[in-house]
């Protein structure tokens, strides 16, 4: 028995040490298997080369090794002046790189090619080859690693300053940019969005082509979460927080980031709906539309997430913007005591975008300067009821707008205030507008000295800069960034319309700003894909160095003929004398939201406007002039009419005796034998007193134009 048991005994420990020892090779073999780290080839021209960046750990393949980690061996593979053409004067199927990328057996390859494509030497005359030769070089990635991943990019910006800019290389990148959508869909890759990130980005491109290592650092970002999913997991926009209010009758959409390949949820009335969240991070779900009324509840949930927003409204939302005043603060207004007790209206709420920093006249630190330089200019905030402690920091102007269209319609009204200070007009302008503008696209050409500018927005801007050490600081004031910091992000939501009082800062040339108002205005309808209804204030009056504040307020004018779907509100009367941020603002919120009643709320019986232009004959040297919007036509002051002029030739004004009969206003005077021009209202302090029967005032005009 014992002889039995040992050789029993020793098979026994036999078999153990067999499976044991298999145990541990296929342990050791999954080990292997799995520790293999994954490599990832960055392939490209002087941007993945990292070219002006002296440092080679800043060079983005470089950071992005230090994102991923051991797990990833990244290799860079970039070459300076490469083209992705075959035929181009550089073609990287040449350059030792592509060799050794091949060699290399990457399992992901990132592809950054195309900006040399845009030379002169390259895309006029082989254009017909790209699609095939990307293609080609997809496919040659693929057949070294068949279970290679390819990911193709979007290019990298090339901004105004680059020397070939407005000559060839604005339409010829577009068309290179066209092309890789093209080829990501036939190779049924990845696209990554390298312009978007970027092209806000300008202070970091020291050559208008090339990004500097914070650049590469954005670049690099990109690339870790196209290959990792990480996204930092589930955020809704901004623009949403409890309280808020959505836009009735239009489709409601919900957006934000998570992580890759995740599933966003979306529990609101009653209704859920999911969508998956693409590669780039990004998702967005879209519920029917709703009339007016709430409130309502929305959950946002992924992977164990979830956020709950309550007290939501649906009704009309108002965009409020432009600079100082419409920024200026309800409890600065002349009615402030009257207006801050009253305001108690649960229905009418305020979504207020407050700067890190006013534009006054002092240097900003260095943390400011770098928050402005990330697109950080305006502090994170949430939406709030209508109450005196809420309303008293909020716009004026967008107050008693908001509060007159709630009383007149019923509708619940969310108010959104982003109005800068000293903003000109092109700083609200997208990028992308500006840049393929005719007339425009020169702002952006060393726009602290050009004289598109207004010359207190250039020293203001210079002022709050002079503490940085960057030659690229950028500022409200530029050209784009408002847009870019402030609107951008905020597109997607449906909204009513906006209102805007702006024009201090463009004042010092009309004819530039007739270019730039209507541009600004394409700028957003476009943003929004809709014909947004604009409704804007006039200049008010000032005497101290305006004077060109009449041609201004006439030109105003006439914009509103051009624009479409557009109000003027007339200031003048309300003007002071000795400052530019005239304390009269109920009135004009008020006269906002008349235009907004009569011409997108439908209410007919509203007069929206004082009396405005319309014709004029001359008949025995008196000159008939007839008007808009001029029910029980009279004087608020019940004195001869004032402020009007005459003359028979250009720039050769009289001052003209004026009265009134019925609807018309006659105008003549002794001087003028054969008058041909008529103007009112033209001095940049104006005592204009023509008035409808509503008291609201007439406009300055001038028939010479």
């Amino acid at each position: 028995m014992s002889d039995t048991s040992d050789k029993r005994k020793n098979k026994i420990n036999h078999r153990d040490k067999v499976v044991m020892i298999l145990s541990l090779f296929l342990l050791f073999s999954i080990s292997t298997i799995f520790s293999q780290t994954v490599k990832v080839a960055c392939v490209g021209n002087s941007v993945t080369f990292g070219m002006g960046i002296k440092n080679p750990d800043e060079r983005y393949p470089a950071q992005l090794q230090v994102m991923l980690g051991d797990e990833y061996e990244v290799g860079n593979f970039g070459h300076s002046g490469a083209t992705l053409l075959k035929n181009g004067y550089r073609p990287y199927w040449d350059l030792p790189e592509f060799k050794e990328s091949l060699d290399f057996k990457a399992d992901i390859v990132i592809i950054h090619l195309g900006l040399n494509d845009t030379d002169p030497r390259a895309w006029p005359k082989y254009r017909d080859e790209f699609v095939r030769d990307y293609i080609n070089l997809i496919d040659t990635f693929k057949s070294v690693n068949h279970a290679a991943e390819v990911k193709i990019s979007r290019l990298t910006p090339i901004f105004t300053g680059h020397s070939r800019f407005e000559s060839s290389t604005r339409e010829w990148y577009w068309q290179v940019q066209d092309a890789i959508e093209v080829i990501a869909k036939i190779s049924d890759v990845e696209l990554l969005d390298l312009h978007a990130p970027l092209h806000k980005r300008p202070d970091l491109f020291p050559d208008n082509l090339h990004p500097t290592g914070d650049g590469a650092k954005i670049i690099a970002e990109t690339v870790y979460g196209a290959i990792t999913g990480d996204y930092g997991g589930l955020k809704p926009s901004s623009i949403f927080t409890s309280g808020m209010v959505l836009q009735r009758n239009k489709p409601i959409k919900f957006w934000g980031t998570a992580n890759a390949n995740e599933t966003v949820e979306i529990d609101f009335n009653n209704h859920k709906k999911s969508a998956a969240v693409n590669s780039s991070g990004n998702w967005e779900i879209e519920f029917p539309s709703l009339q007016a009324g709430g409130p309502y509840n929305v959950t946002f949930s992924s992977e164990g997430e979830a956020i709950t927003m309550n007290d939501i409204l649906i009704g009309d939302i108002w965009l409020c913007s432009g600079q100082s005043n419409m920024e200026f603060r309800l409890n600065q207004a002349y009615t402030a005591s009257e207006d801050i007790k009253d305001a108690d209206l649960p229905e009418v709420r305020l979504f207020n975008m407050q700067p890190v920093a006013y534009t006054n006249n002092v240097a900003w630190d260095k943390e400011t300067l770098e928050k402005i330089n990330r697109l950080q200019y305006f502090t994170e905030t949430e939406w709030k009821r209508t109450t005196p402690e809420t309303a008293k920091d909020f716009s004026a102007v967008a107050y008693h707008f908001g509060k007159k269209v709630y009383q007149e319609t019923g509708v619940p009204i969310g108010l959104i205030l982003n109005a800068v200070g000293g903003s000109p007009a092109e700083s609200w302008i997208d990028r992308y507008t500006l840049e393929h503008h005719p007339r425009l696209v020169g702002m952006f050409r060393n726009w602290k000295n050009n004289d598109y500018i207004n010359p207190w927005c250039r020293e203001r801007a210079n002022k709050n800069s002079e503490l940085s050490y960057n030659p690229l600081q950028r500022h409200p004031y530029q050209p784009s960034y408002l847009y870019e910091a402030g609107i951008q992000d905020i597109t997607k939501l449906n909204i009513t319309g906006v209102i805007w009082y702006q024009g201090e800062s463009n004042e010092q040339n009309v004819e530039l700003h007739e270019v730039i108002f209507p541009t600004l205005v394409e700028s957003w309808r476009n943003a929004w894909n809709n014909d947004l209804p604009f409704y804007y204030v006039q200049l008010s009056s000032m005497a101290v160095g305006r004077e060109t504040w009449g041609h201004f307020r006439d030109s105003q004018r006439r914009l509103m003929y051009e624009i479409p779907n557009s109000g003027m509100a007339v200031s003048s009367d309300l003007g002071d004398s000795t400052d530019v941020h005239p304390r009269e603002k109920k009135q004009i919120g008020e006269r906002l939201a008349r235009w907004a009643l009569y011409n997108t709320y439908g209410a007919t019986d509203i007069i929206p406007s004082g009396p405005l232009f319309h014709d004029f004959f001359v008949e025995n040297e008196i000159a008939y002039l007839s008007f808009e919007y001029a029910e029980g036509l009279k004087t608020s002051d019940g004195k001869p009419p004032r402020s009007f002029e005459i003359a028979e030739f250009p720039g050769m004004f009289y001052p003209a005796t004026a009265e009134i009969e019925g609807g018309v206003v006659k105008v003549s005077s002794a001087k003028v034998k054969t008058p041909r021009y008529v103007r009112y209202g033209w001095s940049s302090y104006s005592d204009g007193n023509l008035v409808n029967i509503e008291g609201l005032p007439a406009s300055t005009f001038s028939t010479q134009y």
